[in-house]
Protein backbone atom coordinates (compact mmCIF):
# COMPACT_ATOMS: atom_id res chain seq x y z
CA UNK A 1 0.00 0.00 0.00
CA UNK A 2 1.32 3.45 -0.88
CA UNK A 3 -0.71 5.37 1.68
CA UNK A 4 -3.16 4.79 4.51
CA UNK A 5 -5.72 6.85 2.60
CA UNK A 6 -8.18 4.28 1.25
CA UNK A 7 -9.58 6.75 -1.28
CA UNK A 8 -6.14 7.50 -2.76
CA UNK A 9 -5.29 3.80 -2.93
CA UNK A 10 -8.55 3.16 -4.75
CA UNK A 11 -7.77 5.95 -7.21
CA UNK A 12 -4.29 4.57 -7.84
CA UNK A 13 -5.62 1.07 -8.51
CA UNK A 14 -8.25 2.47 -10.91
CA UNK A 15 -5.57 4.50 -12.69
CA UNK A 16 -3.18 1.55 -13.00
CA UNK A 17 -5.99 -0.74 -14.17
CA UNK A 18 -6.95 1.78 -16.85
CA UNK A 19 -3.32 2.13 -17.93
CA UNK A 20 -3.01 -1.64 -18.19
CA UNK A 21 -5.90 -1.89 -20.64
CA UNK A 22 -4.81 1.22 -22.54
CA UNK A 23 -1.34 -0.20 -23.11
CA UNK A 24 -2.87 -3.57 -24.04
CA UNK A 25 -4.91 -1.73 -26.67
CA UNK A 26 -1.72 -0.03 -27.84
CA UNK A 27 -0.03 -3.43 -28.31
CA UNK A 28 -3.00 -4.71 -30.31
CA UNK A 29 -3.12 -1.62 -32.54
CA UNK A 30 0.65 -1.77 -32.95
CA UNK A 31 0.36 -5.36 -34.11
CA UNK A 32 -2.35 -4.46 -36.60
CA UNK A 33 -0.24 -1.55 -37.82
CA UNK A 34 2.55 -3.99 -38.58
CA UNK A 35 0.24 -6.62 -40.11
CA UNK A 36 -1.33 -4.05 -42.45
CA UNK A 37 2.11 -2.67 -43.43
CA UNK A 38 1.03 0.75 -42.18
CA UNK A 39 3.99 1.67 -40.00
CA UNK A 40 5.86 3.69 -42.62
CA UNK A 41 2.90 5.75 -43.82
CA UNK A 42 3.93 8.74 -41.68
CA UNK A 43 7.52 9.55 -42.51
CA UNK A 44 8.16 12.34 -40.01
CA UNK A 45 8.45 12.43 -36.21
CA UNK A 46 5.92 15.26 -35.60
CA UNK A 47 5.73 15.00 -31.82
CA UNK A 48 3.35 17.96 -31.50
CA UNK A 49 2.23 18.91 -35.02
CA UNK A 50 1.18 15.32 -35.69
CA UNK A 51 -1.49 15.35 -32.98
CA UNK A 52 -4.10 16.41 -35.51
CA UNK A 53 -4.75 14.26 -38.60
CA UNK A 54 -4.87 15.80 -42.09
CA UNK A 55 -7.78 18.26 -42.19
CA UNK A 56 -7.77 19.17 -45.87
CA UNK A 57 -7.12 17.61 -49.24
CA UNK A 58 -3.84 19.47 -49.52
CA UNK A 59 -2.73 17.97 -46.19
CA UNK A 60 -3.50 14.48 -47.46
CA UNK A 61 -1.61 15.12 -50.69
CA UNK A 62 1.38 16.40 -48.73
CA UNK A 63 1.52 13.28 -46.52
CA UNK A 64 1.12 11.08 -49.58
CA UNK A 65 3.90 12.88 -51.43
CA UNK A 66 6.22 12.35 -48.46
CA UNK A 67 5.33 8.65 -48.49
CA UNK A 68 6.14 8.48 -52.19
CA UNK A 69 9.75 9.37 -51.39
CA UNK A 70 10.52 6.23 -49.39
CA UNK A 71 11.52 2.77 -50.75
CA UNK A 72 8.32 1.07 -49.59
CA UNK A 73 6.29 3.12 -52.07
CA UNK A 74 8.87 3.13 -54.86
CA UNK A 75 9.56 -0.60 -54.76
CA UNK A 76 6.39 -2.13 -53.38
CA UNK A 77 3.38 0.22 -53.36
CA UNK A 78 4.12 2.27 -56.47
CA UNK A 79 0.58 1.80 -57.77
CA UNK A 80 -1.12 2.83 -54.51
CA UNK A 81 -3.90 5.42 -54.75
CA UNK A 82 -4.55 8.23 -52.28
CA UNK A 83 -7.63 6.44 -50.93
CA UNK A 84 -5.56 3.31 -50.29
CA UNK A 85 -2.89 5.40 -48.62
CA UNK A 86 -5.47 6.83 -46.23
CA UNK A 87 -6.19 3.35 -44.88
CA UNK A 88 -2.60 2.65 -43.83
CA UNK A 89 -2.18 6.25 -42.66
CA UNK A 90 -5.05 5.96 -40.19
CA UNK A 91 -3.56 2.84 -38.58
CA UNK A 92 -0.24 4.56 -37.96
CA UNK A 93 -1.90 7.81 -36.84
CA UNK A 94 -4.07 5.95 -34.31
CA UNK A 95 -0.98 4.11 -33.06
CA UNK A 96 0.89 7.37 -32.51
CA UNK A 97 -2.18 9.06 -31.00
CA UNK A 98 -2.49 6.24 -28.46
CA UNK A 99 1.18 6.70 -27.59
CA UNK A 100 0.61 10.37 -26.82
CA UNK A 101 -2.56 9.55 -24.89
CA UNK A 102 -0.75 6.96 -22.78
CA UNK A 103 1.95 9.48 -21.89
CA UNK A 104 -0.58 12.07 -20.76
CA UNK A 105 -2.83 9.53 -19.04
CA UNK A 106 0.16 8.39 -17.01
CA UNK A 107 1.91 11.63 -16.07
CA UNK A 108 -1.10 13.80 -15.20
CA UNK A 109 -2.51 11.45 -12.52
CA UNK A 110 1.04 10.78 -11.33
CA UNK A 111 1.60 14.49 -10.69
CA UNK A 112 -1.75 14.59 -8.87
CA UNK A 113 -0.78 11.66 -6.61
CA UNK A 114 2.55 13.32 -5.85
CA UNK A 115 0.66 15.97 -3.86
CA UNK A 116 -0.62 13.27 -1.49
CA UNK A 117 2.23 10.75 -1.45
CA UNK A 118 5.94 11.34 -0.97
CA UNK A 119 7.93 11.35 -4.22
CA UNK A 120 10.20 8.63 -2.86
CA UNK A 121 7.27 6.23 -2.64
CA UNK A 122 6.31 7.00 -6.24
CA UNK A 123 9.78 6.61 -7.75
CA UNK A 124 8.74 3.34 -9.41
CA UNK A 125 5.94 5.14 -11.22
CA UNK A 126 8.26 7.88 -12.44
CA UNK A 127 10.60 5.19 -13.70
CA UNK A 128 7.72 3.64 -15.65
CA UNK A 129 6.92 7.05 -17.12
CA UNK A 130 10.52 7.39 -18.29
CA UNK A 131 10.18 3.99 -19.97
CA UNK A 132 7.00 5.17 -21.68
CA UNK A 133 8.84 8.23 -23.02
CA UNK A 134 11.77 6.07 -24.14
CA UNK A 135 9.31 3.73 -25.83
CA UNK A 136 8.15 6.62 -28.00
CA UNK A 137 11.76 7.28 -29.02
CA UNK A 138 12.29 3.59 -29.82
CA UNK A 139 9.12 3.68 -31.92
CA UNK A 140 10.51 6.44 -34.09
CA UNK A 141 13.95 4.77 -34.15
CA UNK A 142 12.18 1.69 -35.51
CA UNK A 143 10.22 3.61 -38.15
CA UNK A 144 13.33 5.48 -39.30
CA UNK A 145 14.99 2.17 -40.17
CA UNK A 146 12.42 1.64 -42.92
CA UNK A 147 12.71 5.04 -44.56
CA UNK A 148 16.00 4.40 -46.36
CA UNK A 149 17.29 1.42 -48.36
CA UNK A 150 14.55 -1.03 -47.30
CA UNK A 151 10.79 -1.57 -47.58
CA UNK A 152 10.25 -2.68 -43.96
CA UNK A 153 11.45 -1.63 -40.55
CA UNK A 154 14.34 -3.46 -38.91
CA UNK A 155 13.03 -6.61 -37.24
CA UNK A 156 15.56 -6.04 -34.45
CA UNK A 157 14.15 -2.61 -33.68
CA UNK A 158 10.61 -3.97 -34.00
CA UNK A 159 11.48 -6.60 -31.41
CA UNK A 160 12.93 -4.02 -28.99
CA UNK A 161 9.83 -1.85 -29.44
CA UNK A 162 7.46 -4.74 -28.74
CA UNK A 163 9.47 -5.95 -25.75
CA UNK A 164 9.44 -2.43 -24.34
CA UNK A 165 5.64 -2.43 -24.45
CA UNK A 166 5.41 -5.78 -22.65
CA UNK A 167 7.90 -4.70 -20.00
CA UNK A 168 5.90 -1.54 -19.31
CA UNK A 169 2.68 -3.56 -19.21
CA UNK A 170 4.23 -6.04 -16.77
CA UNK A 171 5.53 -3.32 -14.45
CA UNK A 172 2.15 -1.61 -14.36
CA UNK A 173 0.38 -4.89 -13.59
CA UNK A 174 2.88 -5.60 -10.82
CA UNK A 175 2.27 -2.20 -9.24
CA UNK A 176 -1.48 -2.76 -9.54
CA UNK A 177 -1.20 -6.04 -7.64
CA UNK A 178 0.90 -4.32 -4.98
CA UNK A 179 -1.67 -1.54 -4.53
CA UNK A 180 -4.52 -4.05 -4.34
CA UNK A 181 -2.46 -5.93 -1.76
CA UNK A 182 -3.29 -9.31 -3.29
CA UNK A 183 -2.46 -12.13 -0.90
CA UNK A 184 0.48 -14.41 -1.65
CA UNK A 185 0.85 -18.14 -1.26
CA UNK A 186 2.29 -19.31 2.06
CA UNK A 187 3.99 -22.30 0.45
CA UNK A 188 6.06 -21.59 -2.64
CA UNK A 189 8.32 -22.97 -5.29
CA UNK A 190 11.71 -21.41 -5.95
CA UNK A 191 11.00 -17.92 -7.31
CA UNK A 192 13.67 -18.44 -9.96
CA UNK A 193 11.49 -21.06 -11.69
CA UNK A 194 8.46 -18.89 -12.63
CA UNK A 195 10.82 -15.99 -13.40
CA UNK A 196 12.72 -18.19 -15.85
CA UNK A 197 9.39 -19.23 -17.36
CA UNK A 198 8.46 -15.58 -17.92
CA UNK A 199 11.91 -14.92 -19.39
CA UNK A 200 11.37 -17.72 -21.92
CA UNK A 201 8.01 -16.23 -22.88
CA UNK A 202 9.63 -12.83 -23.35
CA UNK A 203 12.25 -14.48 -25.57
CA UNK A 204 9.43 -16.09 -27.55
CA UNK A 205 7.68 -12.73 -27.98
CA UNK A 206 10.96 -11.22 -29.16
CA UNK A 207 11.48 -13.97 -31.74
CA UNK A 208 7.82 -13.61 -32.70
CA UNK A 209 8.60 -10.00 -33.57
CA UNK A 210 11.42 -11.29 -35.81
CA UNK A 211 8.92 -13.58 -37.51
CA UNK A 212 6.52 -10.68 -38.03
CA UNK A 213 9.21 -8.25 -39.11
CA UNK A 214 10.55 -10.59 -41.80
CA UNK A 215 7.12 -11.96 -42.81
CA UNK A 216 8.48 -15.37 -41.85
CA UNK A 217 4.99 -16.60 -41.05
CA UNK A 218 4.11 -16.61 -44.75
CA UNK A 219 6.51 -19.47 -45.49
CA UNK A 220 6.41 -23.13 -44.43
CA UNK A 221 2.69 -23.00 -43.76
CA UNK A 222 2.43 -26.53 -42.41
CA UNK A 223 2.61 -28.12 -38.96
CA UNK A 224 4.19 -29.99 -37.22
CA UNK A 225 6.63 -30.34 -40.12
CA UNK A 226 8.16 -27.45 -42.02
CA UNK A 227 7.18 -28.63 -45.45
CA UNK A 228 8.25 -32.26 -45.69
CA UNK A 229 10.76 -32.27 -42.83
CA UNK A 230 11.15 -31.14 -39.23
CA UNK A 231 14.02 -28.78 -40.11
CA UNK A 232 13.56 -26.32 -43.02
CA UNK A 233 14.89 -27.90 -46.20
CA UNK A 234 16.25 -24.60 -47.53
CA UNK A 235 18.85 -24.54 -44.74
CA UNK A 236 21.50 -26.57 -42.99
CA UNK A 237 21.51 -27.28 -39.27
CA UNK A 238 24.94 -25.68 -38.85
CA UNK A 239 23.46 -22.32 -39.87
CA UNK A 240 21.32 -22.35 -36.75
CA UNK A 241 24.43 -21.69 -34.65
CA UNK A 242 25.39 -18.54 -36.51
CA UNK A 243 24.27 -15.05 -35.54
CA UNK A 244 23.10 -14.60 -39.12
CA UNK A 245 20.36 -17.12 -38.30
CA UNK A 246 18.35 -14.22 -36.85
CA UNK A 247 18.23 -12.71 -40.35
CA UNK A 248 16.98 -15.89 -41.98
CA UNK A 249 13.15 -16.20 -42.12
CA UNK A 250 13.03 -20.00 -42.17
CA UNK A 251 15.45 -20.36 -39.26
CA UNK A 252 13.63 -17.72 -37.23
CA UNK A 253 10.36 -19.57 -37.79
CA UNK A 254 12.10 -22.80 -36.71
CA UNK A 255 13.28 -21.10 -33.50
CA UNK A 256 9.81 -19.73 -32.82
CA UNK A 257 8.22 -23.15 -33.21
CA UNK A 258 10.70 -25.00 -31.04
CA UNK A 259 10.88 -22.44 -28.27
CA UNK A 260 7.11 -22.90 -27.97
CA UNK A 261 7.68 -26.62 -27.34
CA UNK A 262 10.37 -25.85 -24.74
CA UNK A 263 8.03 -23.43 -22.97
CA UNK A 264 5.26 -26.04 -22.92
CA UNK A 265 7.53 -28.69 -21.39
CA UNK A 266 8.83 -26.19 -18.83
CA UNK A 267 5.24 -25.33 -17.91
CA UNK A 268 4.52 -29.02 -17.30
CA UNK A 269 7.56 -29.12 -15.01
CA UNK A 270 6.20 -26.17 -12.98
CA UNK A 271 2.75 -27.76 -12.95
CA UNK A 272 4.23 -30.98 -11.59
CA UNK A 273 6.13 -29.13 -8.84
CA UNK A 274 3.08 -27.19 -7.69
CA UNK A 275 0.84 -30.24 -7.49
CA UNK A 276 3.56 -32.41 -5.98
CA UNK A 277 4.02 -29.89 -3.16
CA UNK A 278 0.25 -29.42 -2.94
CA UNK A 279 0.46 -25.64 -3.23
CA UNK A 280 -3.31 -25.22 -3.26
CA UNK A 281 -3.17 -21.42 -3.47
CA UNK A 282 -1.34 -21.72 -6.81
CA UNK A 283 -3.66 -24.25 -8.41
CA UNK A 284 -5.98 -21.72 -10.03
CA UNK A 285 -3.28 -19.52 -11.50
CA UNK A 286 -1.13 -22.39 -12.81
CA UNK A 287 -4.20 -23.89 -14.51
CA UNK A 288 -4.99 -20.47 -15.98
CA UNK A 289 -1.45 -20.16 -17.31
CA UNK A 290 -1.73 -23.61 -18.86
CA UNK A 291 -5.04 -22.82 -20.54
CA UNK A 292 -3.69 -19.56 -21.98
CA UNK A 293 -0.50 -21.30 -23.11
CA UNK A 294 -2.53 -23.88 -25.03
CA UNK A 295 -4.63 -21.12 -26.60
CA UNK A 296 -1.44 -19.30 -27.58
CA UNK A 297 0.06 -22.39 -29.21
CA UNK A 298 -3.16 -23.25 -31.07
CA UNK A 299 -3.44 -19.70 -32.39
CA UNK A 300 0.22 -19.83 -33.41
CA UNK A 301 -0.38 -23.01 -35.39
CA UNK A 302 -3.47 -21.53 -37.04
CA UNK A 303 -1.48 -18.40 -37.91
CA UNK A 304 1.05 -20.61 -39.70
CA UNK A 305 -1.48 -22.82 -41.45
CA UNK A 306 -3.36 -19.83 -42.83
CA UNK A 307 -0.28 -17.95 -43.99
CA UNK A 308 -0.25 -15.29 -41.25
CA UNK A 309 -3.73 -13.98 -42.00
CA UNK A 310 -4.44 -10.85 -40.00
CA UNK A 311 -7.29 -12.31 -37.92
CA UNK A 312 -5.21 -15.22 -36.63
CA UNK A 313 -1.95 -13.28 -36.28
CA UNK A 314 -3.72 -10.54 -34.30
CA UNK A 315 -5.46 -13.02 -32.00
CA UNK A 316 -2.09 -14.72 -31.48
CA UNK A 317 -0.63 -11.43 -30.27
CA UNK A 318 -3.67 -10.61 -28.13
CA UNK A 319 -3.45 -13.96 -26.36
CA UNK A 320 0.20 -13.23 -25.55
CA UNK A 321 -0.95 -10.25 -23.47
CA UNK A 322 -3.11 -12.52 -21.33
CA UNK A 323 -0.37 -15.14 -21.10
CA UNK A 324 2.24 -12.66 -19.90
CA UNK A 325 -0.24 -11.15 -17.43
CA UNK A 326 -1.03 -14.55 -15.96
CA UNK A 327 2.70 -15.25 -15.57
CA UNK A 328 3.19 -11.96 -13.74
CA UNK A 329 0.34 -12.93 -11.42
CA UNK A 330 1.93 -16.35 -10.83
CA UNK A 331 5.24 -14.71 -9.89
CA UNK A 332 3.43 -12.26 -7.61
CA UNK A 333 1.51 -15.02 -5.82
CA UNK A 334 4.74 -16.98 -5.40
CA UNK A 335 6.91 -14.08 -4.32
CA UNK A 336 8.70 -13.77 -0.99
CA UNK A 337 7.02 -10.93 0.91
CA UNK A 338 10.33 -10.24 2.62
CA UNK A 339 11.87 -9.36 -0.74
CA UNK A 340 9.71 -6.41 -1.74
CA UNK A 341 10.03 -5.35 -5.35
CA UNK A 342 8.24 -2.09 -4.64
CA UNK A 343 8.43 0.68 -2.07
Amino acid sequence: MYTDNIKINSQISLWLGSMFWLISLMIVVGGLTRLTDSGLSITEWQLFSGVLPPLSQSDWVNYFNLYKEIPEFKLQNYDMSLSEFKIIFWWEWIHRFLGRLIGLAFIIPLIYFTFFIKFKKLINFYFIFMLICFQGFIGWYMVSSGLVDRVDVSHYRLSVHLMGAFIILSLILWQYLMVKNISVSEKKINIFIPCLFLFLIFCQISIGAFVSGMDAGTIYNSWPLMGSSYFPDDNELINLFNLKAFNDPSLVQFMHRNLAYIIMFFYLFIYFLIFKKKLINLYLIINTVGFLLIVQIVLGVLTLLYGAQIKFASMHQISSIFLVSSCIYLIYKNRDVNLQLSN
